[in-house]
């Protein structure tokens, strides 16, 4: 049986994500925090977790983006992910998903909350299936896609990968 990401998109109803790839919400936890419980970042009440399939293929990226809680990052099948994170005092760092342990790539790994971040298969002609999970659950509103130009003039010391991981 050849599972490439099309046996992945269709056995696990994967839809196109705003960001990149493919995705499918797989959890939502029915306990909510309510909003005096959060920090001031949160619009609203959020759920304490909710968690999500993503699949990326190696023509595309999952642009520059954050949120408001911390996510948790799953490798599951295909070629490794790379994650771009460009914390709020403007640090760098990039961590390796995948099942190559000798060669750096880790099973898990959190971006932490309001870190700029994008992620795109390691390998070019390839694909990643990964899964994210996100505390406090995740929620459109705390979301916000990255203007290319405001990315660049906040840290323009990471003119390089901002270029490539933007979409406008």
């Amino acid at each position: 049986m050849n599972m490439d990401f099309n046996f992945w998109v269709e056995k696990l109803e994967l839809l196109p994500h705003p960001e990149g790839g493919f995705f499918k919400e797989t959890y939502r936890s029915d306990t909510l925090i309510p909003q005096s419980a959060l920090p001031k970042s949160f619009k609203g009440s959020r759920n304490c977790s909710t968690g999500i399939y993503f699949l990326l293929t190696g023509e595309n990226f999952s642009a520059f983006h954050k949120i408001a809680s911390d996510e948790l990052w799953h490798f599951y099948a295909g070629d490794g992910l790379t994650v771009q994170i460009i914390h709020p005092d403007g640090k760098h760092n990039s961590i390796k998903l995948g099942s190559d342990i000798e060669n750096g790539e880790v099973f898990q790994a959190c971006v932490p909350a309001e870190s700029w971040f994008a992620s795109q298969p390691t390998n070019k002609t390839g694909w990643a299936l990964v899964g994210c999970t996100v505390s406090p659950g995740f929620d459109f509103e705390d979301f916000e896609m990255a203007k290319r130009d405001d990315l660049l003039a906040q840290f323009p010391e990471h003119r390089i990968i901002i270029k490539e991981l933007t979409r406008s």
